[in-house]
């Protein structure tokens, strides 16, 4: 088992390479052995404390994976609940269904085929990344010399299908409009979960790449604009009212207006708050200090609280549940409910889409057209040894701005702002910067280019 593979949210690697079934079964005792010590407030002995919940994804090493996983966590005296092919976010509503000690999806997300991985929950679907677990995990593992043991858990097989389609559904409101939308499953799990979710609504669905053979057409991410181009031509040529991709796991998507242009992240968020806001007036929402200023104008103006997060799942999920947030989202495409745990869903952000198109007499560019008001890089990376060095340096020479190192470096002026943070595994700055005008964006890059060197 190569450590690597422990990454700060999840577990991931290129599969035969990094890890096999011989390690799935070792990150399965480790498991089994360490998340039920987190319970805290239950009696001991009741069996939720004592059990797990088990899903995968439609990868073709998924299932042997998942098997060895499972005999793992057995081994360790601990239940299974496995509930076969899943989107991610089905194992947070199963964690909280069946009240378990945590659950494990078996996915590598939006990475390429050849990878697969494991995203761990903790009691009511809590997180475990490297700092809540996961590190505890990673040590339990590797220290194991062997995969043998007693298989003493149980193991039951359950489909919560209907279960999990009641809950998605009862996020839609009873006036739907008769919509044309195209859904870019990107041969994930969204290719199974849509249709069984959202059959019987009154949508005319145009599905591109819901085949599950264990290969992409194009990667599974996407943020990344070339993924996008098959959606924007089905949609112009469709005349579709808009679309999304989802990426593998489905618990991420991106939309693309009825005109063919992308709608990012953020401004889906800022797009969101008046809809939450009017339902749960004056609570906070929370998103990702990378997201537009858009996005905290928006929630002041609908008199919520904007609660600014540093980047990653984790961090927003308990963000949520801190400040008892209605929503959140963040500009990798998670959105956040707290009537789903404080947790993510691609499903669920579908089912609000359609509620507030539904609910509005304009399309979705006229809703996102005042909302454009700023111009930004996006995310643009950089190859840099010396990360915190070059952080520093850019906190100097910009020390007239507002600076604060909540997540890597932010200096925010009035007419413009940036934040440069570094990657947990790689060695890159990530830049994001967002100014007023095109012209004044386009100088501030410049100069920050000249400080950080090359784009990867």
């Amino acid at each position: 088992m190569d450590p690597a593979i422990f990454k700060a949210y999840d577990v991931r690697g290129v599969y035969q390479e990094q890890f096999n079934e011989e390690d799935a079964w070792k990150i399965g005792n480790a498991a089994g052995r360490f998340l039920p010590s987190l319970i805290r407030g239950f009696e001991r002995g009741q069996s939720h404390s004592q059990t797990l919940v088990v899903g995968h994804d439609m990868r073709s090493h998924s299932p042997a994976l998942v098997a060895k996983l499972i005999q793992g966590i057995r081994c360790a005296g601990v239940n299974v609940i496995d509930i076969g092919m899943i989107d991610t976010p089905q194992i947070y509503f199963a964690v909280n269904h069946f009240n378990t000690c945590g659950g494990i999806q078996v996915t590598a997300s939006h990475n390429p085929a050849k990878y697969n991985g494991f995203k761990v929950s903790g009691v009511h679907a809590t997180p475990i990344g490297i700092d809540t677990g996961l590190s505890d995990i990673k040590h339990l593992a590797v220290s194991l010399l062997h995969t043998k043991g007693n298989p003493s858990g149980t193991l039951k097989k359950i489909n919560l299908t209907d279960d999990y389609k009641r809950h998605v559904l009862r996020f839609l409101t009873p006036n739907l409009k008769k919509l044309k939308i195209a859904v870019d499953a990107s041969n994930g799990m969204a290719g199974k979960m849509v249709p069984l979710i959202f059959q019987d609504l009154p949508i005319d669905l145009v599905k591109l790449n819901f085949k599950h053979d264990g290969t992409f057409k194009h990667e599974p991410n996407p943020l990344v604009e070339e993924n996008l181009a098959e959606l924007k031509a089905t949609i112009r040529e469709k005349n579709c009212d808009f679309g999304l991709c989802f990426d593998g796991d489905a618990d991420r998507l991106m939309m693309v207006d009825e005109q063919g242009k992308t709608v990012g992240c953020d401004l889906m968020t800022a797009m969101m708050v008046p809809y939450f806001l009017k339902r749960k007036p004056k609570s906070a929402v929370v998103y990702d200090l990378r997201s537009s200023r858009v996005v905290s104008e928006e929630i002041i103006k609908n008199e919520g609280t904007p609660r600014r997060e540093r980047v990653g799942h984790s961090y927003l999920k308990k963000a949520m549940r801190d400040s008892h947030a209605v929503f959140g989202g963040e500009l990798s495409g998670h959105f956040y409910y707290a009537d789903n745990f404080c947790a993510d869903s691609g499903l669920i952000t579908l089912a609000h889409v359609l509620n507030i198109v539904s609910d509005s007499d304009k399309p979705i560019s006229e809703l996102i057209k005042p909302l454009r008001r700023y111009a930004t890089t996006g995310e643009v990376n950089f190859q840099v040894e010396d990360k915190q060095g070059k952080m520093e340096e850019l906190a100097r020479v910009y020390n007239e701005g507002k600076v604060d190192h909540l997540d890597g470096v932010t200096v925010d002026f009035k007419e413009w702002w940036f934040n440069c943070r570094p990657s947990n595994t790689e060695p890159l700055l990530r830049l994001n910067i967002e100014a007023k005008t095109q012209e004044l964006l386009d100088e501030k890059f410049k100069e920050i280019q000249k400080l950080l060197g090359p784009v990867v």
